[in-house]
């Protein structure tokens, strides 16, 4: 297993840190350390680590959940002084290996949430940042207001017990802090969610009302939530890929990651107690983000869910198998053609054909083995925020209706967790209950239709688009996928 020993003798072609690990400071606290975080946020600090003065911004991670799974990821991380190797792989199959140093230390809250609100409610932590999924903020997707009515929520707010959720940390340790002269920090949300930084506004300042309303407003003066917009595809590293990257790196790394060579961060510069110089390692800032996501949102991940959702049900299991079939690869292109980019405004010089271009690239990608049930994973959360802005301009001009039913079709048949070819899978839908999965294999087509997935776009809903994926659906029942597609 690899530690911070190893770190002058690495094999040939595996970079070091640009910078002692073992002499950084803790400036950062993250929740939720997945893949994407350490292929994406790590990445960018572990450049400015390397860079004079910027010592002071290592990352200190946090798991909330608790378990085995949970246990053992803790003390994997810490065995192995937080360090990981990150491949990254380019289309062309040109890879490089480097050791990433950032992440700090690492912090299992439920085995010690003190220790996890003392590092809080530390001066010397100045940013939150946060990957809980797109469906973690617990927004009510009907009022756009934060909900109280969770468990865990109530939990918090009663105060009986250390808190469990993120809100609840977050705001004891800014309770802790203004208490204590100490002031706020940046609150800042590396999700995929249009205006992250509103959405996390949002849920702290709704958990911070029903707590106390003065801190609450203390918060809405002081703390700042920028909004940023996040790309990079970083796939699943199951036990056989792991192998493989070891094998190539020489490293014995039980936490090795792999992904794509393309990345990048637009990020609205607002920071209450200052930041890394993150400009210097690649980050764009923007007084305003809002362009950017949209293009990411609407292209990108749009027709990422559209790839998965229909490749499941012909068999693939890989992004790059969907898009050597050319009935998807035609599909896909139409959906960007002629439903989203005649319906969308790009930021001044982004070109949104080649945008489209390089999108398409990145998917077929075979280095990445991007799983589609990764992809298409909390397929509900994802609809709302990457479909709706389309689906609802294509409405309200009276455009195409039948690339947008079929997907929607595709993603209610995907839900059946069988394929085509009779062989079975388990959607990952954290959000929807088993009652209200169990509407997609139901005899009537349109009973799935209520699921909240579609709250976006249901106050415009029309019969027309009703009929359409009801017909998308039968079709593709009756005369398979490929038969379905909109030609």
């Amino acid at each position: 297993m690899m530690n911070r020993t190893i770190l002058e003798t690495l094999p040939a072609g595996v970079s070091a840190p640009g910078y002692d690990p073992s002499a950084i400071g803790t400036g950062i606290v993250h929740f939720g350390v997945g893949n994407f975080f350490r292929a994406h946020e790590a990445f960018y600090v572990d450049r400015c680590l390397a860079l004079p003065g910027q010592q002071d911004w290592g990352i200190a991670g946090v798991g909330l959940t608790g378990g085995a799974r949970s246990q053992e990821k803790a003390e994997t991380f810490t065995a192995q002084d937080c360090l990981y190797s990150l491949t990254e792989a380019a289309p062309d199959g040109t890879r490089t290996v480097r050791v990433i140093g950032a992440l700090r230390s690492y912090l299992l809250a439920p085995a010690d949430p003190q220790a996890v609100l003392d590092l809080l409610a530390d001066p010397a932590t100045r940013i939150v940042t946060m990957t809980i999924t797109e469906g973690g903020y617990n927004i009510d997707e009907t009022t756009g207001a934060f909900r109280l009515d969770t468990p865990a929520v109530r939990s918090d707010l009663s105060g009986e017990a250390p808190p469990t959720t993120i809100f609840g940390f977050v705001v004891e340790a800014l309770a802790r802090r203004r208490a204590a002269g100490a002031g706020p920090f940046t609150v800042m949300s590396c999700d995929n969610l249009r205006h992250n930084g509103d959405v996390a506004r949002t849920a702290f300042l709704g958990y911070a009302q029903a707590r106390d309303p003065d801190l609450a407003a203390w918060i809405a003066e002081n703390v700042t939530f920028p909004n940023a917009m996040v790309d990079r595809i970083t796939p699943t590293v199951d036990a056989a890929i792991a192998a493989r990257l070891n094998a190539a790196s020489g490293l014995d790394d039980a936490l090795p990651l792999v992904a794509e060579d393309f990345t990048q961060w637009v990020v609205e510069d607002k920071f209450c107690a200052g930041r890394p110089a993150l400009e210097k390692a690649g980050v764009q800032f923007v007084d305003d983000v809002t362009g950017y996501e949209q293009v990411k949102v609407r292209m990108l991940n749009a027709s990422h869910a559209l790839l998965a959702f229909s490749g499941l049900l012909l068999g693939y299991r890989l992004i790059d198998e969907t898009l050597r079939d050319p009935d998807l690869e035609r599909f896909v292109n139409a959906y960007l053609e002629q439903d989203v980019i005649p319906r969308l405004s790009t930021p001044p010089g982004l070109d949104a054909q080649e945008y489209r271009r390089s999108v398409l690239s990145r998917f077929s990608n075979p280095a990445m083995a991007d799983q589609l049930l990764r992809i298409g994973g909390d397929g509900s959360s994802k609809i709302q925020v990457f479909w709706t802005e389309t689906v609802r301009r294509v409405l309200a001009d009276g455009g195409d209706l039948s690339r947008i039913a079929f997907g929607i079709a595709a993603y209610l048949e995907m839900l059946r967790g069988v394929d085509e070819n009779g062989a079975s899978y388990t959607p990952f839908e954290p959000t929807l209950d088993a009652a209200q999965i169990a509407l997609a294999s139901a005899d009537d087509l349109t009973a799935a239709l209520a699921l909240p997935s579609f709250d976006g776009w249901r106050d415009v809903q029309t019969p027309a688009l009703t009929d359409a994926i009801v017909a998308a659906r039968r079709a593709i029942r009756d005369q398979g996928v490929r038969a379905a597609l909109p030609r």
